[in-house]
Formats: C-alpha cells, structure tokens, sequence
C-alpha cells in the first residue's frame, strides 16, 4: 500500500511534465465527447420539448368518445377510479347539450346561439388553476365566446333553453356569472363550461320535464338520473391515452384520440436514440482505441524509468496503475472542456433554434443525471483503454535499467 501513493503521485508529475501530449489526448478526448454531448443534449432537448408540448395541450389527453350511448351512473364511478383516468364527467345527448346566450353591451344586446355545453368540475384539465362553477349560476366561457359576447370574468349572462312542443314553442332561462375566459391555446371553438346539473336541466327540460330548482316549468319533474349519452373524458398521461382508448373500444364505444401525434413524438425518440446509439458506438470505439495506443506507447517510451522503480521495490500493481491514473487525468480533463465546449454550443442552438423562448422550450438539454453519466462512461473508457498500457508496464523487469549502464 505504501508504494501506490507514490506511483500516484509520479504519474500526476509526469502528466504535468509532458504536458504537450497530455494537452493532445485531452483535445483528442474533448474532440470526441463534445459532439456526442451535443448530440444526446439534441435529442434530449427535442423529445423533452415536443413531449411537454403534448403534455401542456388538454387536447392531447381528451379521448372523444363519438356517438350516444346509454351509460350507467356505476360505470361512471369506476372510470373516475381508474388510475389511468385523470377526468371525467357525464355528458347528456349532444343536441341537448347547446344552449344560447345573451349578454348586455354597450352597443346593445349580443346573441350567441346554439353554444356548446361541456360538462366541468375538479380536476377537469382545461380549467388547470382556473376557479371551478359550483353551480348552475356560473361558468367558464372559451375566448372565442368570450369575445363574440363583449363579456370577461365577472360578467353576467342570460342562458336560454328553447323547447318546442309541436307548435307551441318554450323558453327558459338562468342567470350565468363567467368566473374565467379560458385562452385559445387552450379551447379554441365556442363552448361555456358548466356544472353537469346544469347540462340534465337542459335536457330534462327540452324532453318535456320540469326543473324545480332552476324553477323552470314541465308536465312533471324528471325522474332521478341513471344514465348518459356519453362522458368527457382525459387520460392520467400521455402513455395512458392508447390503453384507456382500448378499454373503451373493446367496451363497445367508438373513440377518437390523437394517438397519432403521441406516436409521432415516440418515433422521433427512437430514431435519435437509434441513431444516437451508433454514432456513440463508433465515437467511444475511436476513443478507447487511440486513448490505448497512446498510453501503451506513453509506457513504452518510459521503459527505463518504470524499470527502475521496479528495481527499488515496486510492484506491479503500483505500476500498472501508473498508466491508469494518467488515463483518468485526461478523462477529467478532457470531459472538464468538452462539457465547457458543450456549455457554449447549447447556449447557441437554443438561442438560434428555440421556436417559443418565452416558455422556457430549449432544443438542446443535458441534465445533471446525464451529464453525471457522461463523466463516469468516460472514465470507464479511459481505464479500459489504460489496460493495455496497464499489461506493457506489468511486463517490465528491473533488468532493463541496468542494460545500458
């Protein structure tokens, strides 16, 4: 043990001492790691963007199930327990879910007909942060309605049911407050968000029935509600669209998800993890084969020097890891530059590609973890490389110093 501080410490002074060559093997390493940094931070930066895209958007979650159906409250209870659902809400028949609006501006009263109800509550991801109705008096308008009405959060509505009734024609009506507008990006057709009692009091009323709470008149009240034409529904994650959509479909609903853009982004992951993969192959083979050929030839030339340490009492263990300890030095160093280098091509690609900066989108991205595995592959290369000088510097005899004196 006594021996391998020394052999530590003579090979760190002869890496400074031929600091020329030590200079080309860690600019040969750097030359080798710092576009395969670049590269995975490529691929890492664009799949992990175009992924949180897909994540940011509701639209990406919502799985659309076509057609009415009849189905049944319990059903209901055990989809919201499914941990691949993030939420969902019964919705009534889609002609029944529409109801016009009415709002006073300045330049007189503005008419919306024929909006589209959806169905809200906890958790519903186009809300997000967003107050949630508590009840039939209040609502979420999209902006496209918004706009159409003259009205923002706060205002006030005038909904309306029109019924018909072979000739005679009904209306009735509630008062709505708009708690939010909710922005393009995030529900770009007309549409007002409404609590679910809201959307069966239109319905049981344009069937015929009564409201009481709403104080709206009918034949009869409706009797207590026990099935739905459809839900609206959004899964857990991106990962968990396709599997809930299957469960759907094989339940016998039709569906309609945009799976098409999920599998995009996985393709696009796999093709620069493909490619990726090859190019980090033929790099790390380079790396390992001229790292190798150096230190074995770095040992050759110091033959005589290695032999008489040999000669004053050093075994070999202490010698073969002369040439690994340089080994690792020029590993640190050269991954010190190469992630320095990487550092100031990132900062450009981002600032020349990034399409969206203000949400913080890059297309180039290195985490911590990666970066630490970077260093540790790297290291593992440069000691593997070093074997070979490792098996020059084991053959040495103490003999050799002696030949030519």
């Amino acid at each position: 043990m006594n021996r391998w501080l020394p052999a530590l410490h003579f090979a760190w002074k002869d890496f400074l001492h031929e600091w020329r060559i030590s200079a080309c093997l860690v600019l040969a390493l750097a030359a080798v790691l710092t576009p395969l940094l670049v590269l995975f931070g490529l691929k890492s930066g664009i799949v992990t963007t175009l992924t949180e895209r897909l994540k940011a958007d509701p639209a990406n979650l919502e799985i659309v199930v076509l057609g009415n159906g009849r189905l049944e409250t319990p059903w209901f209870q055990t989809l919201s327990a499914d941990p691949l659902v993030r939420f969902a809400a019964p919705r009534t028949r889609s002609l029944a879910a529409t109801i016009d609006l009415l709002a006073d501006a300045d330049n007189g009263r503005r008419v919306l007909p024929a909006v589209e109800m959806l169905p809200t509550g906890p958790g519903d991801p186009l809300l997000d942060n967003r107050p949630v109705p508590a009840d039939a008096a209040q609502a979420v308008l999209s902006a496209a309605a918004a706009r159409k009405l003259g009205v923002g959060p706060g205002g006030r509505l005038t909904a309306v049911v029109p019924r018909s009734s072979g000739e005679r024609r009904e209306a009735a009506s509630v008062s709505l407050t708009v708690l939010d507008v909710l922005p393009d990006s995030t529900l770009v057709r007309e549409a007002v968000l409404v609590p679910l009692p809201l959307l069966v009091a239109a319905e049981d009323f344009r069937d015929g029935f009564a409201v009481p709470d709403l104080g709206w008149p009918g034949e009869r009240p409706a009797p207590p509600r026990t099935l739905f034409a459809s839900v609206r529904l959004y899964a857990a994650g991106i990962d968990a669209v396709a599997p809930l959509a299957a469960a759907l479909t094989a339940r016998g609903l039709e569906v309609r998800t945009r799976a098409a853009e999920i599998e995009q982004v996985r393709a696009i992951d796999r093709v620069l993890s493909f490619l990726f993969a090859i190019i980090a192959g033929i790099g790390a083979t380079g790396l390992v084969l001229s790292l190798a050929a150096s230190l074995w030839a770095n040992v050759d030339r110091k033959q005589k020097d290695l032999a008489l340490l040999r000669l004053v009492g050093f075994t070999t263990a202490p010698l073969v890891a002369f040439p690994a300890a340089q080994a690792a030095l020029t590993a640190l160093f050269g991954c010190a530059l190469s992630g320095a280098a990487y550092a100031a091509v990132a900062a450009a690609l981002n600032r020349v590609l990034a399409e969206n900066p203000t949400r913080d989108e890059v297309v180039c991205r290195l985490t911590p973890e990666a970066a630490g595995a970077a260093v540790l592959l790297t290291l593992l290369f440069a000691l593997l490389a070093s074997s070979l000088g490792g098996i020059r510097a084991s053959r040495i005899e103490p003999s050799q110093c002696l030949r030519d004196v």
